[in-house]
């Protein structure tokens, strides 16, 4: 069968990139069709370096011609993207820093300080350099979930310049604005003081050389997230939920701020924490309390990786409360979903560094009162 290159344009125009209003054709991501009998080769341009979007680009591409054209057509898809020239990183890049990896939810108290905490010190067993910036001003939790609330960050000396140096902790550096916070004092700034502060944590630090540093975000998508990716070249970044529908809602909009062409950073997955019950005298059983495979099904709707599921244990909660997180129970359950989970984080982190243009830190201006977000 010879196939129709008018015909298959036409099927083309019933496809949208995702975060693009109009269709593939009238967008101009189609830059050419060539047909050879039964073959078709379509030639893409995408505005973006998210690997998932191009992944369902190609998806819906070879759907389309197969379901309205021709069923057993040879589609062949090229792909180029744009932003792969613009390999720069405009933002102001921290020295020694490898790889920066923003956690986040969409809401609060679905565990997001916990994963944090023990992917952190999962990555320090696993022999890398790993630090942690607490940046959930309002709330934050890591010196109790590493056992430092007593510990104050000391000034030295580097090039002459005066330089905090970041807690210790289980081999992972961190910095939280709740060094500097008496434990029952509220932190009531607004939005550029909050901002201050977290430059100064990331930029007037002594992190030394890393290979990962962790940013526990807090809840939501407001100023502070705003205000990190206005800073930093964020790598990739990680949303944990709980199962129910009121988390996933959530934090499918936490997917959505990170995918939007405002801010482009790559997703690398999400991790579903609280997901099951299993009582330890009924160890064959599974109780899905927060309901079952809710941000699984999430991660296979957007189509961004599913980096794995964290059960409800009690040692996960006290070993937080304790100050040592739970991954470090050697031989536990806990310690073995942990590894699993790291594993699959760095692996998507390697993936997207090796297939991904540098992330660009993205510039905010504010006008009449509303953020406009633009790339710097």
């Amino acid at each position: 069968m010879k196939l129709d290159r008018k015909e298959i344009l036409k099927a083309l125009e019933t496809i949208t990139i995702a975060g693009e209003g109009k269709n593939m054709v009238e967008s101009g991501a189609i830059a050419n069709v060539l047909t050879f009998g039964d073959e078709v080769v379509v030639d893409l341009v995408l505005h973006t370096p998210a690997m998932h979007i191009k992944k369902r680009a190609e998806d819906d591409i070879r759907k389309t011609i197969h379901n309205l054209v021709y069923a057993d057509a040879k589609v062949k898809v090229n792909v180029k993207v744009e932003a792969a020239e613009k390999n720069e990183i405009k933002g102001k890049s921290i020295p020694g820093i490898k790889n920066i990896i923003a956690v986040a939810s969409g809401k609060g108290g679905v565990g997001k300080s916990t994963v944090t905490a023990n992917l952190a010190v999962t990555l320090a067993k696993m022999g890398f350099s790993v630090g942690v910036l607490d940046a959930d001003i309002y709330g934050p939790s890591m010196p109790i979930m590493f056992d430092v609330e007593s510990e104050k960050p000391v000034s030295i000396t580097i090039d002459g310049k005066s330089k905090m140096k970041p807690i210790e902790s289980y081999e992972v550096k961190m910095l939280s604005i709740g060094f500097f916070t008496a434990p029952s004092q509220a932190v009531i700034w607004r939005g550029p003081m909050a901002s201050k502060a977290l430059n100064q944590m990331i930029f007037d630090a002594d992190w030394g050389e890393l290979d990962f540093m962790l940013i526990d975000l807090p809840p939501g998508t407001g100023d502070i997230h705003l205000s990190i990716m206005q800073s930093l070249p964020i790598t990739g970044a990680v949303v944990v939920s709980t199962p129910q529908a009121v988390a996933l809602a959530d934090a499918k909009k936490g997917v959505s701020m990170f995918l939007s062409e405002a801010i482009n950073v790559p997703v690398l997955g999400i991790i579903e924490n609280m997901a099951y019950f299993t009582p330890d005298e009924l160890p064959d059983n599974k109780y899905y309390i927060f309901g079952k495979e809710g941000a699984r099904n999430l991660a296979e709707d957007l189509n961004v990786p599913f980096l794995g599921e964290v059960p409800i244990v009690q040692s996960i909660r006290e070993a937080g409360d304790y100050g040592r997180p739970a991954a470090m129970q050697t031989g536990s359950v806990i310690e073995a979903v942990f590894e699993e989970i790291t594993r699959n984080v760095v692996q998507e982190t390697v993936s997207r560094n090796e297939n991904l243009p540098a992330t660009e830190a993205i510039k905010i201006t504010t006008m009449a009162g509303c953020s406009a977000v633009n790339k710097k």
